[in-house]
């Protein structure tokens, strides 16, 4: 096992260096060696682990006295060099646990033992809405619509760093580049992310003009969103991936588009089926009739049987809107009712007051029926006053 070196030689600082000379000479080393800007250099992560072992064991006054005296021996049972042991035990264990040799994010033992290594999340993008509305016929169909959305995109300026061109990374010294800072209630500790870095461990010296160190603008752009037959008025269809930009480089959150479906001047709708009022005359509706019926795709031929009362609705089986999933169609049910016209000509006056005629001395069945009820009642009324 290799020996140790010496952590005022690591730090490069001397026996005699006061405590904010030891912070700088490690801030300056975790920077150079930061796993985020040495990726897969093991060399420079094992710089980066022993410059933040040093740094624990130097800038705590008890273990420092203890170190000026013994060495790295006075560090037995005291825990010091307690980072380098939990990432030990840590690399031991990464393929188990998630962990690995490289600087990257935190299995379990980041967890338990909250060492001197940051956990490096990456975030996803945001999510966005945008809105579309439809015609009956588009939402039957689908279609294919062309939307403008508002949304942060990575900034060109400094190419997603935040920073401005001269700026200085530094390590920020509230987390002390872990990117959590733990915070106690009573019995309780908690890890959260360091609210001074937002979780990086680095801080930037100076920010971005355009993005104000966000490393994210809003941006206008267009995409093409494909509408699937058969939605309806309040569906909601996910696009993968054509949210917001991550500001960490990880995967773009997703745009939600909410439909909106126009009424219809014909149609009513009701979930897969649609409903038309089909006006039919008297005469149709007594003698019978073939009449054209509307539909989504066309008209279509219905037969009206003679005698057909008012509100009888007939169904064309196919005729209405596929499922959403299946694809399955709905139906069309026709509902009839008799119009009756406000004007009509001279003739058809005539032969009106003609049938009217015939209706007093021919009664039908039925409205005889009604009439002979109507006397009956009339008859007892008469009875019971004669009788009081």
């Amino acid at each position: 096992m290799a020996q140790k070196r010496d952590f005022y030689e690591v730090l490069g600082a001397a026996r005699d260096a006061p405590k904010n000379v030891i912070s700088k000479a490690y801030r300056k080393l975790a920077i150079k060696y930061h796993p985020d800007t040495n990726p897969d250099d093991e060399d420079a992560i094992s710089k980066f682990k022993e410059a933040a072992e040093a740094y624990e064991v130097l800038s705590d006054a008890k273990k420092r006295r203890r170190y000026d005296q013994y060495g790295h021996a006075g560090l037995d049972g005291m825990g010091g060099g307690a980072a380098s042991n939990a990432e030990d035990i840590f690399e031991a264990f990464g393929d188990l646990f998630g962990g690995g040799g490289g600087g990257g994010g935190g299995g379990i033992f980041d967890g338990i033992f909250g060492g001197g290594r940051r956990q490096n999340r990456v975030r996803r993008g945001g999510d966005i809405r945008c809105d579309v509305t439809l015609d009956l016929e588009e939402a039957a169909t689908g279609c294919q619509q062309v939307l403008e959305v508002v949304r942060n995109e990575i900034c060109d300026s400094c190419e997603g760093s935040g920073g401005a061109p001269e700026a200085e990374r530094e390590v920020c010294v509230r987390c002390d580049g872990r990117g959590q800072v733990i915070k106690s209630a009573g019995i309780l500790r908690v890890k959260t992310t360091c609210p001074a870095c937002q979780g990086h461990g680095i801080v930037i010296s100076a920010n971005c003009e355009e993005c104000r160190g966000q490393g994210v603008m809003p941006q206008t752009n267009e995409i093409t969103i494909s509408i699937p037959a058969g939605v309806d008025d309040g569906t909601r269809v996910r696009m993968t991936g054509q949210g917001e930009a991550s500001p960490d480089g990880g995967p773009n959150g997703d745009c939600y588009c909410f439909i909106e479906v126009r009424p219809h001047r014909l149609f009513q709708r009701h979930d897969e089926h649609l409903i038309v009022q089909l006006p039919v005359t008297y005469t149709q509706s007594v003698l019978g009739a073939e009449v054209e019926v509307p539909t989504l795709t066309g008209r279509e031929a219905l037969t009206i049987p003679a005698g057909t009362p008012s509100g009888e609705t007939f169904r064309l089986r196919g005729h209405g809107v596929p499922h959403v999933h299946s694809g399955r169609p709905g139906d069309l049910l026709v509902q009839t009712y008799i119009e009756v016209p406000e004007k009509i000509s001279d003739q058809q006056r005539h032969l009106l007051r003609d049938l009217a005629e015939i209706e007093q001395t021919e009664v039908a069945p039925q409205r005889k029926g009604w009439l002979d009820q109507l006397k009956e009642l009339f008859t007892i009324s008469d009875s019971q006053e004669s009788t009081n």
